[in-house]
């Protein structure tokens, strides 16, 4: 049996203040089941009667090289190949496209055995249009090689992570009729809204539609752009009469005005409009985009920090990575509403999506959620100072921007992350290109860097703004916890405009090993008890949010991530600095000092809860709380109250536990609300010396 074609919503976007009008032919269908795939290469593959009787059946989004990674080995790095089979009929008067959101590193598809295309990059989305390789009759068999070899010309050449293979975000059929907003725009949605001055009174905004006439003849059509409320009311709108040329496809230009907008005011208020935009004939809807849009305006004081609507709002947030434990980068959705829920939870007002572009999905559940986002391109260490290579890196900055525009979630495009840890090439030229090009594909955003060296001055002074990859406490070469005040004055002004943002910190820990009054381990070591960092973070914090000048701050990590090259921390093939465990099914201590600091709901967190086997009679007790005050009880016999050290860190010095279990409890009350949390200790009686 040939697999059916799983349908999904339709993009078009009719609501009841519209005209009476036929629902826009644009349809969008996930093509997730019915794939089967070969590891390896495979002659003759993509021939239609190519026979995969033999091959895996797999479902996408899928990926490869995880298992072995994850484990602390050696992954595969090659290609390998997905069939299925299309049921699909053309229909005159109709376009088809197949867009990939991703696929990683290099993409060849094939449709009845003629190519289509390939796609240079592992991270953003592709587009073929297919009409003229559709069978008449209906049968068709789609073939796409993915290969992730480590390519000469391709970002990333280096970096701290690893670089799995294959389809693994959705892949779509979109049909359309022969006029429409083109998907083959770098994979974007063919349309642009650019907020070109945005205040509390009014926001104006251009929209640019790049629009595809594929009919024989030239077209007299009207285009609008038309902004609804979040309750479906008109709020603005214009409309034009272009003219389409025959075989063309152009940009058409409206500017749409909205009165005292609500503004998209992040954690706080992340309000949404909705920006629709019809291609009509008459009273007949040919093609609409329809997308959620925030309308707001932000900006970087070098002595002040950053100011979102007018107002301060710092950033302090998290570094985040794609892969998740025995799945590797292809996650769900689900799983990706589970990172927003934990990046909610902690309080995170800002989100660095390390270090390549993240899914359309989860920049728009930021936008739901009003994390703000800094979007990043692979430019990882090192940087090739060849034609080639500058036209993969150009691609992929195109790739991210025409398919990201609108998410309002995102404040900078990130031109490169530590260039120059690792023996590049002469990297300036290139950057500059790259800030041009960014700057001129959209105006109304900065351009950003995460940089850990001083030896390229000039190179830190290309993008609008700088961030800084620092780690007192962790690695030697940056000094213990206590320099992080002087790390971070050391570096004011390294940025093109003053003020920097601190882009990485942190330190490591394993979840199962535990230190009373640890010291600094060894990075590289097998000891990374998850006591030193909390004690790093919390030493970081503390300076940091007494500097305006660094105007947002991002922990790496949000989560544990797969390094197929680190055996560390006890755990192979992970690096650990996360503030949750790669299943995400831990929350460190760390995690809850943030949340004590960035989340105003009432909460209370004993720390060392799994450092249940006790051989000290005498220990200090911390408890992490954004209560004024708190109690510590144990074994139901009270402490003390201790006050807020203004770091929403308690601490009780030499408590005194008895042999065998003790239960701890701290208790608190903010704005009303009863606050407890509890864990049992063991001290293990002494060892008993035999004659």
């Amino acid at each position: 049996m040939k697999p059916p074609i799983h349908s999904s919503v339709l993009l078009a976007f009719l609501l009841a203040a519209s005209l009476p009008l036929r629902a826009a032919p644009r349809a969008d269908t996930r093509l997730d089941a019915g794939w089967r795939f070969h590891q390896g290469d495979s002659t003759n593959a993509a021939a239609a009667d190519f026979n995969d009787a033999g091959w895996l059946a797999v479902s996408l989004p899928h990926n490869w090289g995880w298992e072995q990674a994850q484990a602390g080995k050696d992954y595969y790095r090659g290609p390998g190949w997905y069939r299925r089979e299309l049921d699909l009929a053309p229909e005159s008067g109709r376009r088809y496209f197949l867009k990939f959101e991703a696929a990683s590193l290099v993409a060849d598809a094939y449709l009845n055995g003629q190519p289509l295309g390939e796609h240079r990059g592992g991270f953003g989305a592709f587009c073929f249009e297919i009409t003229k390789q559709l069978s008449p009759g209906g049968t068709n068999v789609l073939a796409v090689r993915v290969d992730n070899t480590k390519f000469p010309d391709l970002a990333p050449l280096a970096g701290d992570f690893s670089i799995y293979g294959g389809l693994y975000r959705p892949v779509h059929l979109i049909v359309t009729g022969t006029e429409d907003f083109t998907p083959l725009d770098h994979g974007s949605p063919g349309v642009a809204w650019l907020q070109t001055s945005v205040s509390q009174t009014q926001a104006v905004l251009e929209v640019t539609a790049q629009i595809s006439n594929a009919d024989r003849r030239s077209q007299a059509r009207t285009l609008t752009a038309t902004v609804f409320d979040a309750e479906g009311n008109r709020i603005a709108g214009a409309e034009q009469n272009i003219t389409l040329a025959h075989g063309d496809t152009a940009p058409y230009f409206l500017r749409v005005t909205v009165p005292q907008p609500h503004l998209w005011n992040g954690r706080q208020d992340p309000y949404l409009y909705q920006a629709v935009v019809e291609l009509r004939a008459a009273d007949e809807v040919l093609d609409s985009v329809a997308q959620p849009i925030g309308l707001r305006y932000y900006s970087v004081d070098p002595t002040n920090g950053f100011f979102l609507n007018g107002q301060p709002y710092h950033l302090h947030g998290v570094d985040r990575h794609q892969d998740r434990f025995n799945k590797g980068w292809a996650v769900s959705e689900a799983d990706l509403d589970e990172d927003i829920a934990l990046l909610k939870e902690i309080g995170a007002t800002v989100v660095r999506c390390a270090h390549y572009q993240h899914s359309d999905y989860f920049y728009s559940q930021c936008d739901r959620a009003g994390i703000l986002v800094w979007a990043e391109i692979p430019q990882v260490n090192i940087i090739r100072d060849n034609p080639a290579f500058e036209i993969t890196s150009t691609g992929q900055l195109r790739d991210l921007i025409r398919q990201n525009i609108n998410h309002p979630s995102i404040f900078a495009w990130s031109l490169f992350n530590e260039v120059g840890n690792g023996p590049t090439e002469d990297p300036h030229r290139e950057l500059q290109d790259l800030k041009i090009i960014a700057n001129g594909e959209d105006p109304t955003r900065p351009t950003i860097g995460a940089t850990c060296v001083s030896t390229l001055p000039q190179m830190n002074k290309i993008p609008d703004l700088l961030g800084w990859n620092i780690y007192p406490g962790w690695y030697s070469g940056w000094g213990t916890k206590d320099d992080f005040g002087e790390s971070l004055d050391a570096r004011r002004n390294d940025s093109k405009s003053g003020g920097i943002c601190i882009s990485e910190y942190g330190a490591g820990a394993n979840v199962t090993q535990h230190e009373e009054n640890p010291k600094q381990p060894a990075t590289a070591g097998q000891w990374h008890p998850e006591e030193w960092q909390a004690i790093v973070h919390e030493s970081a914090w503390a300076v940091m949010k007494t500097r305006p000048f660094v105007w947002g701050t991002m922990v790496w990590c949000m989560f544990d991530f797969g390094v197929s090259t680190r055996h560390e921390g006890g755990v192979p093939g992970r690096n650990d600095k996360g503030l949750v465990s790669y299943d995400r099914q831990t929350r460190k201590d760390a995690f809850y000092f943030y949340k004590a600091n960035w989340n105003s709901e009432p909460m209370v967190h004993v720390t060392s809860h799994r450092f249940t086997d006790r051989t000290n009679a005498v220990t200090d007790v911390k408890i992490y709380s954004n209560a004024a005050t708190a109690e510590l009880l144990l074994n139901g016999a009270s402490q003390g109250v201790r006050t807020n050290d203004g770091n929403a860190v308690f601490i009780w010095k030499s408590v005194r536990l008895q042999p065998g279990e003790n239960a701890v409890e701290a208790r608190a009350e903010k704005n009303g609300v009863p606050l407890t949390d509890h864990c049992v200790w063991t001290l293990k009686a002494a060892a008993t010396r035999l004659p």
